[in-house]
């Protein structure tokens, strides 16, 4: 991870020095980084990395906030595990078989479309903090115990901290993130997780 990071932070000062725009442009244009786990539970695993592309558009800036549209392409890996073998019911047709499957450590793939909208309040000149809000559609790759293989959706609550280094926006943002199906399919009971992003931004 301290690899990546270091290479985002190294692509960031490059890019700046050559291609940073006019920074009164509503359209930015960003990368990011993210890792986290589950909140603290005796009944799964699940942890998880990804990469997004990041698209602002400036909406509406008054004295003491901006606002802004975010969408966020996202590709998600995580690895999860079943802890409690009970969470799966003898009700449930071939509840053996799957206990012993869902048991296993599985390697998940998850396809992401976030829309979000992003409250921002300069703190000083070159900082921000700001509050967003995101949800989208989501392809899951893997069935588990907990969610149904294909269609679910990502949501994401965000208390972000930005500081810009000349025209580049460089951007911290701890967040809480839920994935289910809304019931959709057979298997909703999705993941809660705690991550942290990392990322850059630049004006279009």
């Amino acid at each position: 991870m301290c690899k990546k990071i270091i290479f985002i932070l190294i692509f960031v000062f490059s890019y700046q020095t050559f291609f940073a725009q006019d920074s009164s442009s509503k359209v930015k244009l960003g990368l990011g980084y993210g890792f986290g786990t589950e909140l603290k539970n005796s009944d799964y695993t699940y942890t998880n990395s990804y990469y997004k592309l990041q698209v602002y558009y400036s909406v509406k800036q008054t004295k003491r906030f901006q606002y802004e549209i975010l969408l966020q392409p996202e590709l998600n890996f995580a690895k999860h595990q079943l802890l409690n073998f009970y969470f799966v019911k003898p009700d449930d047709p071939n509840y053996i078989e799957k206990r012993e499957r869902y048991t296993k450590l599985k390697d998940l793939k998850e396809y992401v479309l976030n829309i979000g909208f992003l409250m921002r309040k300069p703190v000083f000149e070159t900082a921000s903090i700001y509050v967003l809000g995101s949800v989208g559609p989501m392809f899951a790759d893997t069935e588990t115990e907990r969610l149904s293989k294909g269609f679910a959706f990502s949501d994401v609550l965000a208390l972000g901290f930005t500081f810009k280094v000349n025209k580049i926006t460089v951007d911290i943002r701890p967040n809480f993130r839920h994935v289910s199906n809304a019931g959709l399919q057979g298997s909703n009971s999705g993941y809660n997780t705690k991550n942290i992003d990392f990322g850059f931004s630049f004006p279009l």
